[in-house]
C-alpha cells in the first residue's frame, strides 16, 4: 500500500497542468481528496473540469505537475489506476442494441469480473439502479434517467474504491437528479470515494468538500459551509422589486454595491457593508418613486459565492 493510501488520501495532485497547444485548459492546480468523501469539482462549461478528471483517470497525460490516484502515479501507472476506479463520462458508454442485462454482462467482462461472480454482480447492479422491471428491455428504449442509472452500475461493476463521475446529471430532470444523488450518498456511506464534476450549485451542497474552478484555475476550496461563511467575505442583500431586471445595471453602479446578479425574478447584491448599501438602495428607489420593494440581508448561497469569485477573477485578469 502506498504512503498516500496509508494517510487516507484517495487522490492527490500537485501543480497539475494540461495544455493543448497554446491553450491552458488546467492551470497548476493543487488538492487532495480523502478516502470515503464526496468531493465536488465545480465550474461552468469549459472551466477545465473534464480535462482534470481525464488526467486523473489516465485518459490524458498531464503537460506538467504530478498526482496519484489510489496511490498510483497518474503518469507512470495509468493502467494500474484504471483497475481501481470507476469512470462515468458525460456521454454514457452504453450499447442501445443490447438489453440492460447484456450491457451489465459486457462491462463485467471488460472489467475482468471473475466468471463465478458475474451473476451476483449483475443482480447487485440491477438492484442498485432499481432496474428490476427493465432487465430484459433494450437499452435504447430507456429514458435518460434509467440509462444514467445503468451507466453508473456498469461503471462500478468491478467494485472500485474511487468513482469518478463527470457531469453525471447533466440533461436529466430534477427528480432524477435527486434520485441519482441518493445512490451517490449510499455508495459514500459504504466507504467509496466519489469525485464528481458539476455546474449545478444545488448539487454541490451534497459534497463534503469541493473545488471551484474557472478558466482552468482553482479559485476556492472548502466545504459548502466554509464557502458560504469563510470564503465569502462580503454580505448579500436580496432585492425584491417588480421588473427587477430593469434596475440591475443602475443598482450595480451604486458605490456601496460590489456586484449584482439576477436570481430568478429578484436581485442578489454583493455589498461591502449591508447598512450602507440598504440606505443607498432606499435613496435609489425613492428617486425613482418606487415603493413596492423590499431589501433583506440573506445568507450567501453557493451560487452567490461562485458569482462573486468569478467577478473578482475577471476583474483581476482584465486585459491580461
Amino acid at each position: 500500500m502506498s504512503p498516500d493510501t496509508n494517510k487516507g488520501i484517495a487522490v492527490k495532485v500537485k501543480d497539475l497542468e494540461k495544455k493543448f497547444g497554446d491553450f491552458t485548459a488546467v492551470n497548476h492546480i493543487n488538492f487532495e481528496v480523502k478516502q470515503g468523501e464526496i468531493f465536488g469539482f465545480l465550474g461552468p462549461n469549459g472551466a477545465g473540469k473534464s480535462t482534470t478528471i481525464r488526467m486523473l483517470c489516465g485518459i490524458y497525460t498531464p503537460t506538467s505537475g504530478s498526482g496519484t490516484v489510489a496511490g498510483y502515479d497518474i503518469i507512470k501507472e495509468q493502467y494500474k489506476i484504471k483497475e481501481h476506479i470507476g469512470y462515468m463520462s458525460q456521454k454514457f458508454s452504453l450499447y442501445d442494441d443490447l438489453t440492460v442485462e447484456e450491457n451489465i454482462d459486457f462491462y463485467s467482462r471488460i472489467y475482468n469480473v471473475p466468471k463465478n461472480e458475474m451473476a451476483q454482480r449483475r443482480e447487485e447492479t440491477i438492484k442498485l439502479a432499481e432496474l428490476e422491471d427493465f432487465r430484459r428491455a433494450l437499452t435504447g428504449t430507456l429514458s435518460g434517467g434509467w440509462k444514467q442509472r445503468l451507466a453508473l452500475g456498469c461503471a462500478i461493476i468491478h467494485h472500485p474504491s474511487i468513482i469518478f463521475l463527470d457531469e453525471p446529471t447533466s440533461g436529466v430532470d430534477p427528480i432524477t437528479r435527486a434520485n441519482f444523488w441518493s445512490i451517490i450518498k449510499q455508495m459514500a456511506s459504504q466507504g467509496k470515494t466519489i469525485f464528481v464534476t458539476t455546474h449545478y450549485m444545488d448539487e454541490a451542497e451534497n459534497c463534503n468538500r469541493m473545488v471551484m474552478i474557472y478558466h482552468g484555475t482553482m479559485i476556492a476550496m472548502g466545504s459548502p459551509e466554509e464557502m458560504k461563511t469563510e470564503i465569502m467575505k462580503n454580505e448579500i442583500l436580496e432585492i425584491i422589486v417588480p421588473g427587477a431586471e430593469h434596475y440591475l445595471d443602475e443598482i450595480s453602479q451604486l458605490s456601496p454595491i460590489k456586484e449584482t446578479a439576477l436570481f430568478g425574478v429578484n436581485i442578489h447584491a454583493v455589498v461591502y457593508e449591508a447598512n450602507k448599501a440598504s440606505e443607498a438602495l432606499k435613496d435609489f428607489f425613492a428617486k425613482k418613486g418606487i415603493t413596492g420593494y423590499s431589501v433583506n440581508k440573506i445568507k450567501a448561497s453557493l451560487e452567490d459565492v461562485f458569482v462573486s469569485l468569478i467577478e473578482n477573477y475577471d476583474a483581476e485578469h482584465k486585459g491580461k
